[in-house]
């Protein structure tokens, strides 16, 4: 019987999904920063800082943030290897597939899918497999550009081929409308020196370019008489880039250059400030996006060499990606958020940002980072062409605990930590309720739709409290009810569902797994190599003794 095939990565373990808990966020305001008054009218301060394990912070904000994220950049851990020295290679590059693959499912949902983009920075070690996997999670069709970024301009002699550069891939929601929408590179100093102003043009700096085209299109195969009075028409396979019409209005607008004799093939003028900018292209220079030994010297000013960290990105390399992909007050999102480099460039840029960090680096280094970007003292980066001066802020939040844990006889119950607001807030991301307690209607923890709605309560409800709820309901509107227990047949009020927690929620997802990150503790122990036949033997013989 012949089996259907596909294109696709497989690897130990890819069927072996996490059915994860969707938790809630707790703010903690001592950790929340804001600027003590308005900078600008554009300050942006609900940006958001998550500390927790990625994989449980992505699950929390996909609820709420579906579909609403313009650019997320991540720089995952590129599995160097060093942790798994004594652990089979399949087995090493599985659980980095797997870790890796889980996010992206989530990630790739929380994008505008109009206008959203995926960039990952990656190295060599893992990009093929990477490259495939977001073929499979992402769609190959939906691949943009495998940028490459030379990160050192220095020679690496400790390799047999030094390493000079790494990879940011993109993909994109809608290819179409990305490439449509998509911003245009600020000219450097170097393209800016091409334009010239030799004639005292009032307009300013100009420069010429290329009035041909590659291909045949009739209309677009006129003649161009130049002032001397020579007849130019496009040689073979090529035409003109504009109909005769838009010719005329360049004539008119004096914006066509026949060169300084006046009998040259014709060319468009255009001026340095109509100029869009660069069309971003794949190569990204250590001139243009920092490398990162510029990266180490930000990383050193901001926190002191003695504490700085291992392996962060310049700020001019997210700069680059932000402008591509952004404008001022888009949201960005972050789910490797390191020393925090992605929101401090976003935040100067005047863009909304959501960062998500487990290390204990969250607190040593992103929370004063960021503490000196909202109060101006950030003098580093990108703010020598920014002219930042400091606004806005952010909100500090943790994952909340487990919803259920474990009783001393080993029964699921309602965590101890959980208060009724709590419980209500989390049951209703459980069961796809939008959390919005009503202050004049007890029973309307949540809503679903404009006629639906969620009632949380950890007490006994009786048949008459129960028929009480239904006349207060309606005929018109439906309550779902989550309840420590209640009396009575619940199809007995068609306006109610009746539900006993925890019971209700038990089989929804895996509870009290807290840490889903790349914890090599957390791996089974390396088997022992097998022993010579000679310890064997003798082994053997002291446990017969």
């Amino acid at each position: 019987m012949s089996r259907k095939q596909k294109l696709e990565l497989t690897w130990i373990g890819k069927d072996i999904r996490p059915r994860l808990e969707p938790r809630i966020l707790l703010e903690d305001p001592e950790k929340s920063y804001h600027a003590p008054h308005r900078v600008s009218d554009n300050d942006i301060f609900d940006n958001r800082l998550i500390f927790g394990d990625n994989l449980l912070a992505l699950k929390a904000l996909e609820q709420e943030f579906s579909g609403k994220v313009k650019c997320i950049y991540i720089d995952p851990p590129y599995n160097t290897g060093s942790a798994f020295e004594h652990y089979d290679d399949g087995i090493e590059h599985s659980i980095w597939l797997s870790l890796i693959a889980e996010r992206l499912d989530i990630i790739w949902k929380l994008l505008d899918p109009n206008s959203g983009t995926l960039w990952i920075s990656i190295d060599d070690r893992e990009m093929g497999y990477l490259r495939v996997l977001l073929d499979e999670v992402c769609g190959r069709s939906n691949f943009i550009a495998s940028n490459v970024w030379q990160k050192r301009y220095s020679r690496e002699n400790r390799e047999a081929i030094g390493d000079a550069h790494e990879y940011v891939f993109v993909y994109a929601r809608n290819p179409v409308r990305f490439k449509i929408e998509r911003n245009f590179n600020p000219l450097g100093d170097k393209q800016k020196k091409l334009y010239k102003n030799n004639n005292n043009d009032p307009r300013g700096p100009w420069q010429s370019v290329s009035l041909l085209a590659q291909g045949y299109r009739p209309n677009q195969m006129y003649e161009i008489v130049a002032p001397n009075g020579n007849v130019h028409i496009p040689p073979p396979g090529n035409c003109w880039k504009i109909i005769k019409e838009n010719y005329e209005k360049l004539v008119d607008e004096k914006r066509v250059y026949f060169g300084k004799n006046g009998n040259g093939v014709p060319r468009r003028v255009e001026f340095l400030k109509d100029a869009k900018g660069l069309v971003p292209w794949t190569w990204w220079p250590h001139e243009d996006v920092g490398h990162t030994g510029e990266a180490k010297n930000e990383a050193n000013s901001l926190f002191g060499a003695d504490i700085s960290f291992g392996t962060p990105k310049p700020e001019r390399l997210l700069k680059h990606v932000i402008e591509i992909a952004t404008n001022p007050g888009d949201l960005i999102l972050d789910s490797f958020a390191g020393s925090g480099t992605t929101g401090a460039v976003a935040h100067k840029m005047g863009r909304r940002w959501i960062m998500i960090e487990l290390g204990e680096h969250c607190h040593t280094h992103i929370i004063p980072r960021l503490k000196k970007v909202i109060d101006g003292e950030d003098s580093g980066g990108i703010t020598e062409t920014t002219k930042w001066k400091g606004g806005g802020g952010f909100r500090y939040y943790r994952l909340a605990p487990s919803l259920l844990e474990k009783d001393k006889w080993g029964n699921w119950i309602i965590s101890k930590a959980y208060n009724p607001a709590m419980l209500a807030e989390a049951l209703c991301k459980l069961e796809g309720f939008t959390y919005a307690p009503s202050e004049t209607v007890y029973w309307q923890h949540g809503y679903s739709t404009e006629s639906d709605f969620l009632y949380v309560t950890t007490q006994y409800l009786g048949s008459e409290q129960l028929q009480a709820l239904s006349d207060e309901v309606g005929r018109e509107c439906s309550l779902l009810i989550l309840c420590s227990a209640f009396s009575g047949q619940s199809d007995a009020w068609p306006n109610l569902t009746v539900k006993k927690i925890p019971k209700a929620v038990l089989t929804k997802c895996e509870w009290g797994h807290d840490d889903y990150s790349l914890n090599v503790e957390n791996l089974p122990k390396a088997p022992e190599p097998p022993k010579p036949m000679g310890q064997l033997a003798m082994d053997l013989d002291g446990d017969n003794a």
